[in-house]
């Protein structure tokens, strides 16, 4: 039986057609981007912070996919009221992912498809684990925004891969999942590196330049850092959690 699907998370978009169930979305985001060559096809129905709901009723969906962090919790009641089948996640970590992925996989009947990339997750986060034992911690921040400079704490995604990978957010102490941080504070914490993400602020060398100037801090512990492998949850995680493993390896290398 062919399902008709809404999918409002860029991340949960990939991951239905790397399921093999793309031809089912009859909905997703302006900002699902991923795969480039098929998304374009598909009806746009608004943003993750704004969709349309009037709009996603009468595309009569029979599973709406939603992230708890992307979207809005008024959306998800709204069109659980309008009786549509609402699936929300929320993942923290590698654990989660797999368990989400499987989930949704069997919410649209591709099971199998899903248990591949769930162990292929599970396989790859324990290669990262048991290869980080015993080696020496990276402290690292993540910038996530500029003016007001931001980061992230321990209870995200982005934390728990590069923690797989033996890294320590200098950071990850902070109450707010996404603090605000001074410059100061940075340049007193001194972490090896500072990744600067891709998204949501699409961080450049510049702002690296601007950032060792500001902090005093050596431009080469400023790195731009790929956010969709380190923040979408999903199909992409197996190389997010290499990805994220190269970047602590990398600055272990520097180091010595």
């Amino acid at each position: 039986m062919k399902r008709r699907v809404v999918s409002l998370c860029p991340s949960l978009t990939e991951l239905v057609f790397d399921l093999g169930a793309g031809e089912e979305l009859v909905g997703i985001t302006e900002w699902c981007v991923h795969p480039a060559a098929r998304v374009g096809a598909i009806e746009k129905v608004g943003g993750t912070k704004n969709p349309r709901v009037e709009r996603i009723v009468a595309l009569a969906p029979d599973l709406v996919l939603m992230n708890e962090e992307e979207n809005r919790v008024e959306d998800a009641r709204a069109l659980e009221a309008a009786g549509l089948r609402v699936y929300t996640s929320f993942p923290k970590d590698t654990q989660g992912t797999s368990e989400m992925v499987r989930s949704i996989g069997a919410a649209l009947g591709r099971a199998i498809a899903a248990e591949d990339v769930a162990q292929d997750i599970e396989r790859r986060a324990e290669r990262v684990r048991s290869a980080a034992s015993g080696k020496r911690e990276v402290p690292w921040a993540y910038l996530i925004w500029r003016k007001p400079w931001m980061s992230v704490n321990r209870d995200t995604f982005v934390d728990a891969l590069l923690a797989l990978a033996g890294g320590r957010n200098v950071f990850g102490a902070r109450a707010e999942r996404y603090p605000e941080i001074a410059l100061d504070e940075l340049a007193r914490l001194a972490p090896e590196r500072v990744f600067l993400s891709t998204e949501p602020f699409s961080f450049k060398p510049e702002h690296a330049d601007e950032l060792a100037q500001a902090t005093g801090l050596p431009r080469e512990r400023f790195v731009i850092a790929d956010g969709e492998y380190l923040s979408w949850h999903g199909s992409r995680t197996p190389d997010g959690i290499d990805y994220a493993e190269g970047l602590i390896a990398a600055a272990r290398a520097e180091a010595k």
